[in-house]
């Protein structure tokens, strides 16, 4: 490469607009395509620089996930606790109290029972919320429905 001695400025000096044209061409953002992010997607004359450069600027990226406004009590039905206390018992989440067997269901995860299934051992049951169908099959059963707060 050859060393060029004079910088093409130095032909200019004493012209006013050296070889712009009119005065004021050449001196603000437009003489550029605008001023530092502009004409990104719009007008689209830096597209090119965005495509190769700036990758992520536009556009979504990453999972949401919906919160729910109203929350589900977790729940489990009667006859799945009957079910399962064998291993419950195995487990000490269940324990024997006399001839009952008491069983707290918060300790599972879970905040309410429900009646479906039948009953045939006498349970003492601690839960957050029961309905109605499941405290009258525990209490014909001999057992109880105990509601923590």
């Amino acid at each position: 490469m050859v060393v060029r001695r004079r910088k093409k400025i130095r032909k200019f000096r004493g012209s006013r607009t050296q070889g712009y044209g009119r005065v004021g061409q050449h001196r603000k953002g437009g003489s550029r395509g605008g001023k530092g992010r502009a004409a990104g997607r719009k007008h689209g004359h830096m597209w090119s620089y965005i495509v190769k450069y700036e990758p992520d600027r536009f556009g979504k990226h990453g999972f949401h996930r919906p919160q729910s406004l109203v929350k589900e009590p977790r729940t489990i039905n009667i006859g799945e606790l009957e079910e399962n206390i064998d291993f419950l018992l195995e487990n000490k989440i269940a324990k024997y109290e006399n001839e009952h067997i008491v069983v707290d269901v918060t300790k599972l995860g879970l905040d309410k029972v429900l009646g479906k299934g039948k009953i045939t051992k006498p349970l003492i049951v601690k839960a957050k919320s029961f309905t109605a169908s499941a405290i009258k099959k525990l209490e014909e059963a001999g057992g109880k429905a105990i509601i923590i707060h």
